[in-house]
C-alpha cells in the first residue's frame, strides 16, 4: 500500500510540474511529495496527536500548492493524496473531515466555478476515503486472520503434545506406579516376585526416559517422512499406494499406533516377525501392525495405551480395530481421513 502511495504521489507531483507551475509551487509540491513519503515511514507507529498534526500540516502545505499552481490538476491530485493518507492515518471521522476539507481550497474562485469544481473534487475525495478504508479494513482483517491461524496452530500443537504425553509417557508411568506397588506388596513375604516385579519397574522407566528422550528429539529435528520414522521403530514397513504430506496430527496418530502395536508384538505376542503397512488412499490413510504371535481370545482394545490410541483415532474421525485369535497373530488396524 505504501509503495502504491509514493507512485501516485510522484505521478502527481509529475503532472503538477508539466503543467508549467512556478517556482513556489514546484518547491511546495516538493516538500509535500517528501513528506508524504515520510509520513508512511513513521507516523503509523506514532500517536493519534502526532498523526493529526501531521496531516493538519499537510493540509496547508497542499491549500499553497494549489493556489500557487492556478487549481491544477496536478495540485488537485496531490490533495487527493493527502486524502488517501488521512484515510491510513486516522480514524474514518477524521479522514472523512480531511475529505470534505479539501474541497474549500476552490472557494477563491468564481461562485459558479467553485461549485462546480468542488463538489467534483468532494466527490473524489469521498470516494478516495471509501476505497482507502475498505483496503485498511481488508488488510486489518487479514492480520486478524494470520494471528488467529497462528494461534489456532499453537493450540493444536500444545494439544497433540499433551497427547503424546498422556498416550506415552503416561502409559509408562502408570504401569510403573502399579508395578511399584506390587513390589512393596511382595516384598515382606516374597523377596524374589518381589525383586521381579520391580525389575519390571525399572524397564518401565527406562521406557519412559527413552519417550522423553524420543519427545524432545521430534521437536528438535526436522521432520521426517512417516515412512521414515516408522523404520526407526525397528520395523519392516511397507507402503501401498502414493506418499503423501499428512497433517501433523494424524501423522502422529499414526507413528503412537505403530509403537505401541510393536511394543505389544515384542512384549506379550513372542512374535517371530512383525510387519507395518502403511496404506494411502483417496481420502483415507491405513496403518496395520501384523504379528506371528501366540495371539489371543479376540476382544476389543484394552490396555492403557489402546484405550488412548482408541480417542485419538475418534478425535480425528478415524477408527482403531484389533483382531486376535489364538496361535494366529494379532493385527492393529488405524484409519483415519488424509
Amino acid at each position: 500500500m505504501n509503495r502504491i502511495l509514493w507512485l501516485v504521489t510522484a505521478a502527481a507531483y509529475g503532472v503538477l510540474l508539466l503543467g508549467a507551475a512556478g517556482w513556489t509551487a514546484a518547491l511546495a509540491g516538493a516538500l509535500f511529495a517528501v513528506l508524504t513519503v515520510l509520513g508512511t515511514l513513521v507516523l503509523p507507529a506514532r500517536s493519534l496527536p502526532e498523526r493529526v498534526a501531521f496531516v493538519v500540516v499537510q493540509l496547508g502545505l497542499g491549500y499553497l500548492v494549489f493556489s500557487s499552481a492556478g487549481a491544477s490538476a496536478g495540485a488537485t491530485l496531490l490533495l487527493i493524496v493527502l486524502v488517501v493518507q488521512a484515510g491510513l492515518l486516522l480514524p474514518l471521522a477524521g479522514a472523512l473531515a480531511v475529505a470534505v476539507v479539501v474541497p474549500l481550497a476552490h472557494l477563491g474562485m468564481e461562485w459558479r466555478g467553485a461549485l462546480r469544481e468542488g463538489l467534483g473534487t468532494l466527490t473524489a475525495t469521498l470516494l478516495a476515503v471509501a476505497v482507502t478504508w475498505l483496503l485498511r479494513r481488508e488488510r486489518e482483517t487479514r492480520r486478524a486472520l494470520v494471528t488467529q491461524a497462528e494461534e489456532l496452530a499453537t493450540t493444536r500443537e500444545r494439544n497433540r503434545v499433551a497427547r503424546d504425553i498422556h498416550d506415552g509417557l503416561g502409559h509408562h508411568l502408570t504401569v510403573l506406579q502399579m508395578q511399584v506397588r506390587a513390589g512393596r506388596a511382595l516384598l515382606p513375604s516374597d523377596s524374589a516376585r518381589a525383586d521381579a516385579v520391580l525389575g519390571q519397574a525399572e524397564e518401565q522407566a527406562r521406557e519412559a526416559l527413552g519417550e522423553v528422550r524420543r519427545s524432545v528429539a521430534a521437536l528438535r529435528e526436522p521432520r521426517v517422512p512417516l515412512a521414515a520414522r516408522l523404520a526407526r521403530l525397528g520395523a519392516e514397513v511397507d507402503v501401498d499406494g502414493v506418499a503423501r504430506s499428512l497433517p501433523p496430527d494424524v501423522e502422529e496418530a499414526l507413528f503412537r499406533a505403530a509403537q505401541e502395536g510393536l511394543t505389544n508384538a515384542r512384549k506379550h505376542a513372542r512374535a517371530s516377525s512383525v510387519s507395518v503397512v502403511l496404506g494411502y488412499r483417496d481420502g483415507e490413510v491405513r496403518l496395520s501392525v501384523r504379528d506371528d504371535g501366540v495371539g489371543g481370545a479376540g476382544r476389543g482394545p484394552g490396555g492403557f495405551g489402546l484405550v488412548g490410541l482408541t480417542e485419538r483415532m475418534a478425535a480425528l474421525g478415524g477408527t482403531l480395530t484389533l483382531e486376535s485369535a489364538p496361535g494366529a497373530g494379532t493385527t492393529l488396524t488405524v484409519s483415519a481421513p488424509a
